[in-house]
């Protein structure tokens, strides 16, 4: 796992259009401006009046839906994409998603942002009622949890309200019956999905609003945790015999570095949630410095908020190679070592003979950290001012983020001191748990496990995260 980027399971995109049309489009659309939550695989799948068509594949979405893959999927009136980086469930191929499910009530695409768990009890559970699994995902057991429970409810909406009882974790949902599109949040929140409407009177869930500004629809509001969402010809319907029941507690690295500057989340601006990431760091760990630089691209809101506060000049000191993403992997051990230096180069002039605070994200095991300083140190950087605009991180993500268990964590061996050392830096500041709960302006319901915070749910036994790849491999 690349050191300083982390990953955050998927992003999840449906339409309800009111006229048969081109839904795949706009759905692509929609997976393309949610690329940077998943670059493993992409998928569409489309419903036109009770048929489902399903495209889906490895790479990002302009590689896996060519012009002429997205006129294969047709017309219809409803659509649901995905868009994945895998945490649980390692195949690519296997797991790509959206999953159609054929049923004796009618067929079900399910596209799910977030980590349940308890899917290992859910999975032996339905296996022993006969079950047969395709997958190695927690999504597949979220699927045949709603297809058990349609058997015995009256609706598709009544079945995944049902399912919800029954499962733990982070899951925000998006799916497709042959005539309703639901969308699904849980209870305590864990990861983002809003709803907007387009002026045709579409009906649009995803994971950020920046997906709804690509299809031209206006954000109306976020899901609450725990609110079942149902469209149909009748109109859009809400559930929420589940809200209030859990402590509110959305993963706070949405703000700090999963989510696009220009989403809204909750209703609190990303960019502006960064920018007072950065203002609280140059209020708690003020540096003596010529100039502050972002590590590109989330470091950049909370460079310019620390530079704004500080009075510190702001500067561009990265270029970013855009066409290097998030998962490049290089053939071999030594040039993977080296990658960083081909997605970031050292605007020299920008650097060289100043004293820089240098701002970023994250840092989880110091070896990508430590290259960006070596860059810096390399185009004549004199001084190296290390702000991290989120605490240390000191325990391990169940719910959908590959933060690593806690021995490969670099904070749980090292002091702050010990830290700014071993990545080269002169000094090092981190946000403090306080502060990161005051991102948005205002008291907020974070979960904050991997910085310390405990677990807002019972967490699986070590190991048991990769028993559905032993299943598939056996």
């Amino acid at each position: 796992m690349p050191d300083n980027h982390l990953h955050e399971e998927c992003g999840v995109f449906g339409m309800f259009a009111p006229q048969r049309g081109d839904v795949a489009s706009l759905a692509y659309y929609g997976l393309y401006a949610l690329q940077h939550r998943g670059q493993e695989s992409a998928g569409i799948a489309v419903n036109d009046r009770g048929l489902f068509t399903l495209r889906r594949g490895v790479g990002l979405a302009g590689e896996v839906f060519s012009p002429e893959k997205l006129r294969e999927l047709g017309e219809g009136t409803m659509a649901v994409g995905h868009v994945r980086y895998a945490t649980t469930g390692s195949d690519a191929a296997l797991n790509a998603q959206p999953l159609v499910i054929n049923h004796h009530k009618g067929a079900m695409a399910l596209a799910h942002n977030g980590n349940l768990t308890n899917s290992l009890p859910l999975r032996r559970r339905l296996e022993e009622r006969g079950s047969i699994f395709h997958t190695t995902t927690d999504s597949e057991v979220i699927a045949y949890q709603i297809v058990q429970e349609r058997l015995r409810t009256p609706s598709i909406e009544a079945a995944v309200r049902a399912a919800m009882d029954r499962l733990e974790g982070a899951y925000s949902l998006v799916i497709a019956s042959p005539s309703k599109l639901i969308a699904a949040r849980d209870p305590y929140g864990f990861r983002p999905l809003c709803m907007g409407r387009r002026p045709d009177g579409a009906v649009v869930f995803a994971s950020e609003s920046c997906a709804l500004d690509a299809v031209g629809a206006v954000l109306e509001r976020d899901l609450l945790p725990g609110e079942v969402v149902t469209v149909s010809r009748e109109g859009v319907a809400s559930d929420r015999s589940a809200c209030g029941r859990r402590p509110r507690r959305l993963c706070v690295f949405e703000l700090i570095y999963f989510a696009r500057p220009d989403s809204v989340i909750d209703g609190a601006g990303v960019a502006e949630a960064r920018q007072r990431a950065g203002a609280f760091l140059a209020e708690t760990h003020p540096a003596e410095a010529d100039v502050v630089v972002g590590v590109p691209d989330s470091g950049l809101e909370a460079a310019l908020g620390y530079a704004r506060a500080s009075g510190i000049p702001y500067a561009m000191g990265f270029t970013k190679n855009k066409y290097v993403g998030r998962t490049f992997i290089a053939p071999q051990q030594a040039l993977r070592e080296e990658g960083v230096s081909l997605k970031l180069n050292p605007v020299r002039g920008a650097v060289e003979g100043k004293r820089v605070v240098l701002v970023d994200d994250s840092i989880v095991r110091g070896t990508t950290c430590r290259r960006i300083t070596a860059l810096l140190r390399r185009a004549g950087a004199r001084e190296i001012h290390m702000r991290v605009s989120a605490p240390p991180f000191v325990a391990p993500c169940h719910y959908g983020t590959d933060i690593d268990s806690p021995e490969n964590l670099i904070a749980n061996r090292h002091s702050v001191e010990e830290i700014a050392r071993l990545i080269g830096a002169d000094s090092l500041g981190y946000l403090t748990m306080d502060q990161v709960c005051r991102l948005t302006g205002r008291e907020e319901g974070f979960c904050t496990a991997c910085f310390g915070g405990g677990y807002p749910t019972p967490v699986p036994p070590p190991g048991q995260k990769d028993r559905f790849s032993q299943k598939i491999r056996e």
